[in-house]
């Protein structure tokens, strides 16, 4: 029963399959395989846009900072929110990518900005003073950190925003396939229609092996990104194995299915779990994760089961009153079953 997170899922047996395929004899390295140009061409239809630029890198967090550093100076202030993963979860990579630009965090419900948030706190921080950090760049994260979704009208309203104030836009989509099958949107409505300018577009949690894109809206940026992921030490070699995954992920719409398999498996496990009376949900469900507060006692039970999830904050000790309500993280991937939903259920029922 592994709901810990999706990062922990393997890889989906198709994307394995490209990688191996792509293992055959000899390719061209650094980004110049014939795959990667297949994967360039997919992304530019699959977002409506023929000039994008398109590089990839392993990991979210080379993704996420990368592209800041791409639209943010040193000087410069990044606003996000206080939960973004570029703020807890990246040990100051933006910081450090962009060479010293600072994080101007903007707090709201459910892991989301409001548009009168981020004017209030771009409008506070100083501009055209030589003694202030300058207002940089705007990064918004869709599936955000508390599981919530950011609806096209929320994304085109901060965006619109950061317009106002002439500046950039980034979306952190590590999980952004799962906020398109739990909106409906297009990747284009989501992303440069709404007033994106730079995607981080995740497949490691969604089914990958390990790679992400980073979809440039503005294509007059590549240069400085080709040199940026170089310099930073992000240029795979042997680049078809990024490629292949990437090819694979996107063949078919697969992208799409994985991420509503684990949106499918989240919302059978909500629907379980709301009929618990010693279950109580801390944020809307609208993806694949949850946050839910049980009583010690539960946790400890489903613990001794064999399910795997995390309390939240990390470090929190199943010691204690078995009473306490204690919050955990709840995450499905495109590996759940139904059987391991269903047994979970079970076993917190009693």
């Amino acid at each position: 029963m592994e709901f810990g997170s999706d990062n922990n899922a393997g890889t989906a047996p198709a994307i394995l399959d490209a990688v191996v395929a792509c293992n055959g004899g000899p390719a061209p390295s650094y980004g110049n395989d014939p795959i990667m140009a297949r994967v360039r061409d997919r992304i530019r239809t699959i977002f409506e846009a023929p000039g994008a630029e398109v590089f990839l890198v392993a990991t979210g967090t080379a993704a996420n900072a990368l592209a800041i550093a791409c639209f943010c100076p040193p000087w410069g202030a990044v606003f996000a929110h206080e939960a973004a993963h570029a703020e807890v979860d990246e040990c100051g990579a933006p910081e450090f990518y962009t060479g010293g630009a600072k994080m101007r965090l903007v707090g709201g419900r459910d892991g989301k900005m409001t548009a009168a948030d981020l004017r209030a706190r771009i409008a506070a921080t100083g501009q055209g003073d030589v003694h202030s950090v300058q207002r940089g760049l705007v990064s918004l994260t869709n599936v955000t950190e508390a599981g919530s979704v950011y609806s096209l009208a929320e994304i085109t309203a901060l965006a619109g925003v950061a317009k106002d104030f002439g500046l950039p836009v980034h979306l952190d989509g590590a999980r952004f396939a799962n906020a398109i099958v739990a909106t409906g949107a297009t990747p284009a409505e989501m992303t440069w229609k709404a007033g994106v300018d730079v995607l981080s577009f995740g497949g490691t949690k969604n089914g990958c092996m390990g790679v992400e894109a980073v979809v440039l809206f503005d294509p007059s940026r590549a240069w400085e990104f080709a040199l940026r992921r170089k310099r930073g030490g992000h240029l795979f070699s042997k680049h078809r194995y990024l490629s292949a995954q990437m090819d694979a992920y996107l063949d078919g719409g697969l992208w799409l299915d994985l991420a509503r398999h684990a949106n499918g498996m989240a919302a059978r496990l909500e629907s379980g779990l709301r009929s618990v009376p010693d279950v109580a949900f801390a944020f809307p469900r609208d993806a694949n994760i949850q946050f839910v507060t049980m009583p010690r006692r539960v946790h400890a039970r489903a613990m001794a089961a064999g399910a795997h999830y995390y309390l939240m904050p990390h470090g929190t000790s199943l010691d204690g009153d078995p009473e306490e309500r204690l919050l955990c993280r709840l995450v499905t991937s495109w590996a759940t079953t139904e059987v391991e939903v269903d047994r979970f259920l079970a076993v917190v029922r009693g």
